[in-house]
């Protein structure tokens, strides 16, 4: 691609965003297939995948536009196809419950079955204005799409596996609709959230990280992947609190 030789190595941390762009395909495949607690588990991969590859790329100092690039495509697929295939899994069982009743769907409804479109396309926005935003250095400018793919994955997950759970009365086609227009929105809103990115250790200067952190292992403690949704909520909380502030 260039006349700069790369070290033989070099290729190691596009491996890792490769194995997070195959997490990706599967997970995308199970949860069509209504299978949303394995898919959330090859969710969860990816994403170690994904923390991986960086890392990987900055400790053999390979990193380059490449291995960018590469890395938006697979979080595309894992963060933003991944999450939108589970929503159009439970949009379709409410579908399928008013087809046995009605024999026929409306406009409506079918603006409804379809709307989690909207996560993989606001995605891709998202991970493209990212990609050339140079603010968002120290923190970030909108919700990050794997905040946003595990809100969604554990949300679905509630909905199937804990349906004694306060959040499952969220479970109504017009209700979950609302909800992704209004992510679809935090995906590429100016929004300042703050990183969980540790300069140094010092309570004055990372007060709100650690009380974030201190919540959401409360939260998780207390309601194990059905808390995950609260913690996104509290993150983007926090994130306005402090923007107020």
């Amino acid at each position: 691609m260039n006349s700069i030789k790369k070290p033989w190595y070099s290729f190691i941390p596009s491996l890792f965003t490769s194995l997070n762009l195959v997490c990706g395909i599967v997970a995308t495949y199970l949860s069509l297939q209504g299978e949303i607690k394995v898919a959330l588990i090859f969710m969860i991969i990816a994403a170690l995948f994904d923390f991986v590859d960086g890392f990987v790329a900055r400790l053999l100092k390979v990193s380059g536009d490449f291995g960018k690039e590469l890395d938006s495509l697979a979080d595309l697929i894992s963060f933003g196809l991944v999450p939108g295939a589970m929503l159009f899994y439970i949009q379709k069982s409410h579908l399928a419950a008013f087809t046995t009743m009605a024999g026929n769907i409306s406009i409506i409804q079918w603006i409804l079955l379809l709307s989690p479109i909207l996560i993989p396309v606001f995605s891709a926005l998202r991970l493209a204005k990212f990609n050339i935003d140079v603010r968002q250095k120290e923190e970030f400018i909108g919700l990050p799409t794997p905040a946003n793919a595990l809100f969604f994955a554990a949300l679905c997950f509630t909905f199937l596996y804990h349906p004694d759970s306060v959040i499952t009365n969220l479970n109504s086609p017009v209700l979950i609709t609302l909800i992704i227009l209004l992510f679809s929105y935090l995906l590429v809103s100016e929004l300042p959230l703050f990183a969980l990115k540790f300069k140094n250790w010092t309570w004055k200067s990372n007060s709100i990280r650690y009380i974030f952190l201190i919540c959401s292992v409360i939260l998780i403690l207390l309601f194990k992947i059905p808390g995950l949704p609260l913690v996104i909520i509290l993150y983007i909380a926090f994130s306005v609190i402090r923007n107020i502030k």
